[in-house]
């Protein structure tokens, strides 16, 4: 009679077994596509809280298990100010799912409020980085891989089209400017955020969402209203037209056709592109 798997047991095998498809072969197409872990690396994995930094935090631990590139990691949590119920549920979640987490108190939510104005949430998301950065780096780390997916990438996209009035894509990696010797990663860039709530809902497991102040009484995934959120129903409404539509922008940004542009920034700088008297 076979061993009946312990509930960890059965989170870690899902990953593998019935969301190998979806989550194991894409996060591992992006590692080896974009070179994002190598031999040597030290990475910090940061794990907010919410269900794509746990899930990323098992896919890196998986990886560790099976690659034969060695590499190490370090689990790191920075507690913005959280209220008592949000901690615990990030205390717990780490237990269940056995990702021995190193926790880091600020007060960058504190922060945000007071000179945050009514749009905080930029200068929260810089704040946080940079406390990130600094932490990996005393513990070693060379890299800091964060939880963004492939659906980020596609709204991100799409967004500073809509609202910024630029193309404006989100690269898998980048090196620091500020902390010399530290690469930022993104290892679920193939990887839709639909199929990581599949295995979220699967495994029976609830993360928190955002959980600042604005968002810490609403419900897991209800943000309120921002532009993401325009453009979260834009694109599922242009799936009933066009069911490839992920890919499609997905894909955009890989594709980038300079021929029929009229400028682009560097560093910047702007260059236009000078080539009206070409005949077509």
């Amino acid at each position: 009679m076979p061993k009946e798997l312990t509930p960890l047991q059965k989170i870690e095998r899902s990953v593998i077994t019935k969301f190998r498809k979806p989550i194991w072969s894409r996060f591992l197409e992006a590692v080896r596509k974009y070179s994002l872990i190598e031999e040597g690396d030290c990475i910090a994995v940061c794990v907010s809280g919410g269900k794509d930094s746990f899930l990323l935090a098992k896919l890196v631990q998986e990886l560790m298990r099976h690659s034969e590139i060695p590499f190490s990691a370090k689990f790191i949590c920075m507690n913005p100010g959280y209220n008592e119920e949000n901690a615990e549920r990030i205390a717990e979640n780490a237990r269940l799912l056995d990702i021995p987490l190193i926790t880091y108190n600020s007060d960058i939510f504190e922060v945000t409020d007071e000179i945050g104005g009514n749009s905080p949430c930029y200068l929260c998301a810089r704040m946080r980085r940079g406390f990130l950065y600094a932490r990996a780096k005393e513990l070693g780390c060379n890299k800091i891989a964060l939880g963004h997916h492939k659906s980020d990438v596609i709204e991100t996209t799409l967004m500073s089209m809509l609202y910024g009035g630029q193309i404006q894509g989100m690269v898998p990696k980048l090196k620091s400017k500020n902390f010399d010797g530290v690469q930022l990663i993104r290892p679920m860039y193939c990887i839709l955020e639909d199929d990581i709530v599949h295995w979220q809902n699967y495994n029976g497991l609830k993360f928190i969402a955002c959980a600042c102040k604005k968002t810490a009484g609403l419900a897991e995934g209800m943000q309120g209203y921002s532009a993401r959120q325009e453009v979260k129903k834009l694109i599922k409404n242009f799936r009933e037209i066009n069911p490839d539509v992920d890919s499609s922008v997905f894909k955009s940004i890989h594709n980038v056709q300079l021929d029929t542009l009229v400028g682009y920034k560097k560093g910047g700088e702007y260059f236009f592109l000078d080539k009206f008297n070409l005949e077509d």
